[in-house]
């Protein structure tokens, strides 16, 4: 873990989406970050030691999703499919239950154990990140801390890395470039996941803050989400228990510069907490009273 001294800085932006604003002074205690997203490796260790089961692993209740289509009472989770040319470019053309996805088998059985060790884990609902870091001897960040630390000591700069999106063209995060959704710069299919160290670390030795996988916060949902996202809508939860939403920060592999430009500090999903996806992990953290 890295140390984070803390301190008074400008949370937020105008620049944007409505959901970032307004721009404010926080005041930031010292806490301890993974200097990495969790990674497969460590979540397997996790599991080895616990036997935990993700919500990705477990069969829907049908009592709590009336309606629920039959094939969907299966395990699974949601899963990006990257559709055809010509297919509209909005998230229900690109998500896809799939039966037997989870983070042992991140695109679906069909595909394999395609989750390297050094990749972050993902299919990750909120409850599996809890119950890691409770393990770990540890907890979830707040959306605060999270975007202090993505933000690396650059004060108000629209990016991790300055106001640039790509500094002397030069990538600095993994995310979409161009072509999204529907043909990736840089791999024909999965994983789209990088390992967790693939970037340069920002300028408090912290890895992967911007782009590769939203991590969740233990932040409530504070607001309505803005538009245009790689992710999908609140309003696609089928379940009719009190909807749960916490904030997921970081932006994804799947932001792109042509449709969802959350690959920055202040950018913010607010995802339900029975909601896993391939495109969403997690990182720990921990007040410095109880870190040391």
């Amino acid at each position: 873990m890295v140390r984070l001294e803390g301190g008074t800085f400008l949370a937020g932006s105008t620049n944007f989406y409505p959901e970032e604003a307004p721009c404010q002074h926080v005041d930031v205690a010292p806490f301890l970050l993974d200097r990495t997203p969790v990674t497969n490796a460590q979540f397997a260790r996790f599991v080895a030691e616990t036997g935990h089961v993700t919500l990705a692993e477990k069969v829907p209740d049908a009592a709590d999703y009336p309606g629920i289509l039959p094939e969907m009472i299966i395990a699974g989770s949601i899963v990006f499919q990257a559709p055809p040319k010509g297919a509209p470019v909005n998230p229900e053309s690109w998500w896809a239950y799939v039966p037997g996805a989870n983070w042992r088998h991140p695109y679906g059985p069909d595909l394999g154990s395609i989750a390297p060790d050094d990749h972050p884990v993902v299919h990750i609902a909120y409850a599996d990140a809890v119950a890691y870091a409770r393990w770990a001897g540890k907890r979830l960040p707040s959306q605060i801390e999270a975007e202090f630390a993505s933000r690396g000591g650059l004060e108000a700069a629209d990016f991790a890395w300055g106001d640039t999106l790509l500094p002397d063209g030069k990538v600095l995060a993994n995310f979409w470039r161009e072509g999204f959704p529907h043909q990736h710069p840089d791999r024909a299919g999965p994983p789209y996941t990088t390992s967790v160290a693939h970037y340069e670390a920002n300028d408090f030795g912290l890895f992967d803050l911007i782009g590769n996988v939203w991590e969740w916060t233990s932040s409530d949902a504070d607001g309505e989400i803005g538009n245009n996202s790689c992710c999908l809508t609140v309003s696609q939860s089928t379940s009719t228990s009190p909807e749960v939403r916490k904030v997921l920060k970081g932006g994804s592999h799947l932001c792109a510069p042509n449709y969802c430009q959350r690959y920055r500090p202040a950018a913010k999903w607010f995802q339900p907490v029975d909601t896993s996806t391939s495109h969403v992990g997690f990182r720990c953290a921990q007040s410095v009273s109880e870190g040391g």
